[in-house]
C-alpha cells in the first residue's frame, strides 16, 4: 500500500513536469502584455499598426501639399499669362487709335488737296 502511494505521487509528478503544448493564444497575450508595459515605459514607442498609419497619414499630407504648390503654381503662371495678354491686347488698341488718328489726318491732307486742286 504504501508504495502504492508513491508510485501514484512518482505518477502524479511526472505527468505535471511533461512538456504540454501553450494554449493557443498565450502568444497573442504576451505580446500585447509585451506593447503595453513598453507604452507605459516609453509613451513614444507605438506599434507597428500606428507607425503605418501615421506614414500613411504623412505621405497623403505630403500629397495635398504638393498638390496645393502645384496648383498654385499653375495658377500664378496662368495669372501672368493673362496679364500679358491683356497688356499686348491694350498695346494693339493703342497702335490701332494711332494709325486710325494718321489715316484721319492723311484723309483730312488728301481731301484739302482734292479741293485745292479743282
Amino acid at each position: 500500500m504504501q508504495f502504492e502511494v508513491i508510485d501514484e505521487f512518482e505518477r502524479e509528478i511526472r505527468e505535471s513536469l511533461e512538456r504540454q503544448p501553450p494554449p493557443a493564444s498565450l502568444k497573442r497575450k504576451v505580446m500585447e502584455r509585451r506593447w503595453q508595459n513598453r507604452a507605459q515605459l516609453d509613451p513614444s514607442h507605438t506599434s507597428a499598426r500606428q507607425r503605418s498609419r501615421m506614414i500613411w497619414f504623412e505621405r497623403i499630407a505630403a500629397s495635398l501639399v504638393l498638390a496645393g504648390v502645384a496648383g498654385s503654381a499653375a495658377i500664378g503662371h496662368y495669372a501672368v499669362e493673362r496679364r500679358k495678354g491683356e497688356e499686348a491686347k491694350q498695346q494693339v488698341f493703342t497702335a490701332l487709335r494711332i494709325t486710325n488718328h494718321a489715316f484721319q489726318v492723311m484723309n483730312a491732307q488728301l481731301q484739302q488737296q482734292g479741293k485745292d486742286s479743282h
